[in-house]
């Protein structure tokens, strides 16, 4: 009995969002990249729309041309799934609260922490800041008070903030009905390896 051997997959390799994905993340136009490459407009857009298959050496040249590695083009990309349930409890100074790491404890670029808030909870006596460039509060449920030294604002469900992560700042959940939240860290303020 001969051995079975792999068969290609029925599923089409979508490579051309990843050079259109790439190519605008950099600022280029269709024709700047085409041109750079040596292909047509035409050509450049069809396959990034997945309507052709470019050649070995029209791949490489365009992957020179945008600073791609190859083998980027044909990976998975990286997605990691954490599951509430399965996220790690953190304590980052709160009353009455359970915080949990949603995004992975080794990713640097951003940090995600939910947040259930007893009624009244709050963020200990003293305004603090965070070591990030940006903090985005998003309120799931409840409601909650973000201080500030010169002023507060209040939030509902369905509301978000966008602050600086460095502005010294505090908060307390609803005294009635307490909070969920979520809070976004750009890029993560600490790593939990």
């Amino acid at each position: 009995m001969k051995p079975l051997s792999p068969s290609p997959s029925a599923d089409a390799l979508a490579i051309g969002a990843r050079i259109r994905s790439a190519r605008k993340a950099q600022g280029f136009t269709l024709e700047q990249i085409a041109t750079s490459a040596g292909l047509t407009k035409g050509f450049l857009s069809r396959l990034e729309r997945d309507e052709t298959s470019p050649s070995v050496a029209t791949l490489v040249q365009l992957c020179q041309v945008l600073s791609l590695e190859i083998g980027s083009l044909f990976a998975e990309p990286e997605a990691v799934k954490i599951s509430l349930a399965d996220a790690p409890h953190i304590n980052l100074g709160g009353r009455g609260v359970d915080e949990r790491l949603i995004s992975p404890r080794n990713e640097s670029r951003v940090q995600v922490i939910r947040t259930k808030m007893e009624p009244a909870a709050n963020g200990g006596e003293a305004f603090y800041t965070i070591s990030c460039e940006i903090e985005v509060l998003h309120v799931l449920s409840g409601g909650i008070t973000l201080r500030f030294v010169d002023r507060e604002i209040p939030l509902e469900a369905g509301d978000s903030l966008t602050f600086p992560g460095r502005e010294p700042h505090n908060w307390v959940a609803d005294p009635e009905r307490g909070a969920e939240v979520v809070w976004t860290i750009v890029p993560a303020s600490w790593r939990g390896e």
